[in-house]
């Protein structure tokens, strides 16, 4: 049984897919599988990783039978994993070749790993650099969040349990069509499972940011208001399973921001 399955939701990514699996083929922990959902994209995404399938039998590819979106697509994934920790890899995204080694070394009795990232815009590279590493329970962990920047609510750079993944799909529809702030609802419901939680200040996730400016379509601008919207209405609705009413109450007010400087963004379109 692979000790850690690396879980890639794929819609149209050509230009970037062979790079992402070069950085999961190549890691130095070999005992670990590489999940491709195919999310029935138009171009030759799909083609590309069976290719690599071909030479790597540790690739798995799972098709959708209609297009899910990206937060489902990963639910599939996991659900079809093998492993007892997951690490979600965008396939326009890079890892670092040690990360698998490197999480499987740190979670002993954690329930979450968070590594550092390099986040690569068009005109800037950015660290988020964490300056230590640390060690918090959920309510630590939890006040940690309010001060970090929104990487912190991804869902890359981390390795997951699996089976602490399974006890937010009996919680959720794992099948929720979301492509747009599914990670901080995906990781809002995770954390709150955990009791302990580690940072590690080493990086381990480039991420490749490949929008080509579609964020200022009105189209794309629009979904993500409306899934950011639903987002936001079931961490509403599942805040009330939880305690830590102050950690809430923030995060609200940090959400209903987000929304209407959103909302702010799509009325200034014409």
């Amino acid at each position: 049984m692979p000790q850690i399955s690396i879980i890639l939701p794929t819609f149209n990514v050509e230009k970037y897919i062979k790079k992402a699996l070069d950085s999961c083929i190549n890691q130095s922990l070999k005992d670990i599988e590489i999940i491709v959902v195919d999310d029935l994209g138009s171009d030759n995404s799909i083609n590309i990783a069976k290719e690599e399938a071909l030479k790597d039998k540790r690739i798995k590819i799972i098709h959708n039978e209609k297009n899910l979106g990206t937060f489902a697509s990963r639910n599939v994934g996991v659900l079809n994993s093998s492993s007892a920790y997951i690490m979600f890899l965008d396939p326009d995204d890079t890892l670092a070749l040690n990360a698998c080694e490197l999480a499987l070394k740190e979670i002993k009795d954690f329930d979450l790993i968070c590594f550092d990232a390099l986040v690569h815009r068009v005109n800037t590279k950015q660290f988020y650099r964490f300056k230590q590493n640390e060690n918090f329970n959920q309510s630590e962990f939890l006040n940690f969040l309010l001060q970090q920047r929104h990487f912190c609510w991804s869902v890359w750079a981390k390795l997951f349990k699996k089976d602490m993944i399974f006890k937010v799909f009996q919680k959720i529809n794992p099948y929720e069509k979301l492509s747009y702030s599914e990670d901080m609802f995906f990781c809002y419901m995770y954390f709150m499972q955990c009791e302990k939680i580690r940072i590690c200040k080493e990086l381990v996730y480039y991420y490749e940011f490949n929008e080509n400016g579609r964020y200022e379509s009105k189209k794309f601008l629009y979904q993500n208001y409306l899934d950011k919207q639903k987002s936001f209405k079931f961490i509403k609705e599942f805040s009330l399973e939880f305690k830590n009413d102050i950690f809430h109450k923030n995060l609200f007010e940090i959400l209903e921001k987000e929304l209407n400087d959103l909302k702010n963004r799509l009325d200034r379109i014409v």
